[in-house]
């Protein structure tokens, strides 16, 4: 890592691909100075090369190792500078259904999605306390919303995340510092790539990131997109359980 190239610093985990990867990209246009964090070297060398020289930092993560996640923090603060905003993207995604229920694949989501986060905030939330000042932002998803079939694992642990930033909060703005909450809905990734099914409303991740952008400048709690699935998701969460269910049963009779 070099000098800072600006006096804005930020770290976003999960930057290799997809929607984290974009939002470094935007960053790096605005002016900041990006951490960017993944468990692919390679892909953060690519991500390098592709932005304003100077600008976003690589700097190679496994979020689930909790030594190597205070390492990072540390390291970016003692080369780059204080921290000013943290965006906690990094999550991955495999569908689950009662047929093949199994511990190690909700063990695999939890660690990634859930504590992995946790040990990024473990981190910074000390010393934006102590600054009384700073900026965070979790990436959990629309999905958190309500239980949908075979996102038993992932949808549990976006319902923990969209939980415990709702709990943390009060708190952190009563210290000053800012806490939002993203919830995107189905944003064209590798990731996405993968399902079998259709996906309402798709965006690409550079839209994604625009949305974010835009969000994290605003003083909104909770910066979810594309606005039409996130209605249909929030009209979801309010419906009777019998309704409700009538809805997801026809979604696995498809």
């Amino acid at each position: 890592m070099t000098a800072a190239a600006s006096n804005r610093v930020a770290w976003v985990t999960g930057a290799g691909k997809g929607i984290g990867r974009a939002l470094v990209k935007r960053l790096a246009q605005d002016g900041w100075t990006v951490a960017a964090s993944a468990r692919t070297p390679e892909d953060l060398a690519s991500l390098e090369a592709e932005c304003p020289p100077g600008t976003v930092h690589g700097i190679p993560l496994d979020v689930t190792d909790t030594s190597a996640t205070a390492a990072v923090v540390g390291s970016i603060e003692a080369q780059l500078g204080n921290l000013e905003m943290v965006i906690l993207n990094a999550g991955t995604h495999m569908p689950v259904s009662a047929g093949d229920f199994a511990t190690d694949t909700f063990r695999t989501l939890m660690e990634t999605n859930l504590m992995g986060t946790v040990n990024g905030l473990a981190e910074v939330l000390p010393r934006f306390m102590a600054r009384r000042g700073g900026h965070v932002a979790v990436v959990a998803s629309l999905a958190g919303y309500r239980g949908l079939p075979t996102a038993a694992a992932s949808g549990a642990s976006k319902a923990g995340l969209i939980n415990m930033c709702e709990a943390l909060r009060p708190e952190l703005a009563h210290a000053g510092i800012k806490l939002q909450l993203i919830n995107p809905g189905f944003v064209d990734t590798p990731l996405t790539g993968k399902n079998d099914f259709p996906m309402p409303f798709l965006i690409s991740a550079e839209a994604a990131a625009e949305r974010i952008v835009a969000g994290l400048k605003s003083r909104t709690f909770e910066i979810a997109f594309p606005w039409r699935f996130s209605m249909l998701m929030k009209t979801l969460r309010l419906l009777p359980d019998a309704l409700f269910f009538a809805v997801t049963r026809r979604m696995i009779e498809r």
